[in-house]
Parts: C-alpha cells; structure tokens; sequence
C-alpha cells in the first residue's frame, strides 16, 4: 500500500504539470532545472530545483551540482511531506479519497462503447477493471497509462523525488512539504468525475502518440528546456478552465511557505520543472516578492 500510494500521490503532481502557462518568464538562456534563491532577508541561499516525477531509470541523472545544493541546505522540501508515504494513519484516508462519493462507477460516466474500450484496456495491462470501477477516473488514466505502468512494474521507472528523499535522509535533514496530500487529494474533485472519464477515454484512444507525447516530455526535461515543456505542457482544451485552481492557485499559496522556511533554515525545494517557468510560475512569483532567483547550469 505504501508503494501505491506514493505512485497516487506523484501521479496528482504529474497530472498538474499539465496546467502550466503558455507564456514563458525565464529567457532561453535561463533555462534550468535548478535554481539558487537569494537576497531579500535570506541569510543563506536556498535552492529550487525541478523535477520529473516518473522516468525511465536510463535517462534519470542527478548532477553534482545538483546534490551540491543539497549539501548546503538543512531541509528539503516537495510539493507534499513524502516522509508521510510511510505513515499508516495517513495512507488510509488518502486511500479512500480516491473512490468516487455517492456509489458513482465508472459505467455511470460513460457509454457501453467506451466502457469495454477502457475494460480492453486494462484487461491488456493485467488490472482488472471490476475492481477499480470506483476509482476516479484521473487516478485510472495514470494507472493505465501503458508503457509508464510496464516500466513501473518492472522496476525501470524511478522517481526524483523519492531519490531526492534518500538523500535527504542520509544527510540527516527533515523533510517537509508546501501542501498537505489530502490538499492534493482534495483537487480531483473540483473537476466533474464526466469530464475526468473523457479524459480517461481520450488518453486510451490516443494510445502512442501519448507514448511519444512522454518521450518528447522527457527529451525537453534532459535539455532543461522550461520553455519547451512550457508550451508542450499548456492545459488541454477540455480542462484548461481549471487551470487556475490547479497550477496558478498552488504556485501562489507556495510562496509565503518557501518564504517561511527559507527564513528559518536554507532549503532545497524539489518540485514538479511545469511550476517553475510561466508568468505565474514559481520563479516569477518569487522575483516579484523581492527574491534573487539565478540559474545554476
């Protein structure tokens, strides 16, 4: 159960790194993954760095600079507490969170056509449908995804995050997040469980090309290119009028917490590369709060 809940709790980040801005606010000759934060009343930098949440094992690399940063702080924080994946008490709550309110199943949500095309699908993949059918519709999309699943299962696909984490704890220093998980949770129901089951339906009809549309995700990722993934990213048609709860909203309520625990201890901050680029990016907001913000190459 742990294992799953942690591949629930990065799917919800994956997922809303598909909300991010069109408009870039870092030049092609910023572009980064990790960041030094400074000025302002910081004694000590901290540092911002964006991760991948899922990828294949070969292209995943933490450069020396990278850990370096790491070193230096004495907390490193992610989008939600990843120490709490751990914690019984909490995983069972978040666990229930997952299933629809109100008996709703996915036969409800869509036709008789489109049902045994999600039920092929997952048949295919060895996930028996009868026992998801009450599962929300974004957390099957992720769950079905195809090559990301195979991967996953055979041990190919690995996590920034949770390698950030060993880290972390190897150097003694606590972890903490800028969000709770059940806030996380929580952002599943403010889109209708229909238009999640279309998306779940789109996402299996697209079949390869939402493999390739990883790969290329991926290769923006390995070049550090935040504008590229800025406009590979940009929200979808069907969910972009969520945009603003899911991204911009999460982006601003960040700030004043980095802005609290920078305060207190130096620290390195790990979140998904979509929050950091856009004009309401998290690089962007911290600059308008007064805060150097530099690329590290």
């Amino acid at each position: 159960m742990k294992h799953l809940l942690s591949f629930l709790s990065l799917t919800l980040s994956l997922l809303f790194q598909a909300f991010a801005q069109p408009s870039a606010a870092v030049s092609t000759e910023e572009n980064s993954l990790l960041w030094e934060i400074s000025g302002k009343d910081l004694k000590q930098p901290s540092y911002l760095f964006g991760t991948i949440h899922m990828i294949n094992k070969k292209d995943f690399i933490l450069t020396d600079i990278t850990k370096s940063s790491l070193s230096k702080t004495q907390q490193i924080a992610f989008e939600i507490n990843m120490e709490e994946m751990s914690d019984f008490s909490v995983l069972m709550p978040l666990m229930m969170k997952a299933f629809m309110a109100d008996g709703k199943t996915l036969r409800d949500l869509v036709s008789e056509e489109d049902y045994k095309l999600v039920k092929a699908h997952f048949d295919e993949i060895g996930l028996p449908l009868m026992m998801l059918e009450r599962i929300k519709p974004m957390f099957l999309s992720a769950m079905g995804a195809g090559d990301m699943s195979e991967m996953q299962s055979n041990g190919e696909m690995v996590s920034y995050e949770i390698e950030l984490m060993k880290l972390a704890k190897a150097q003694e220093k606590p972890v903490a997040g800028l969000e709770t998980a059940e806030f996380q949770m929580s952002m599943f129901d403010s889109i209708p469980y229909e238009a999640q089951a279309e998306m779940l339906v789109e996402s299996i009809k697209s079949g390869k090309e939402g493999d390739d549309q990883f790969d290329q995700l991926v290769e923006l990722y390995k070049k550090q290119d935040l504008n590229g993934l800025q406009k590979m990213l940009e929200g979808d048609g069907s969910i972009a009028q969520y945009e603003d709860l899911l991204l911009v909203k999460r982006n601003k309520n960040w700030i004043p917490v980095m802005a609290k625990m920078m305060t207190t201890n130096p620290t390195f901050f790990a979140v998904g590369a979509g929050h950091l680029g856009g004009k309401q990016g998290v690089i962007a907001l911290l600059r308008q709060e007064g805060y150097k913000v530099k690329p590290l190459k």
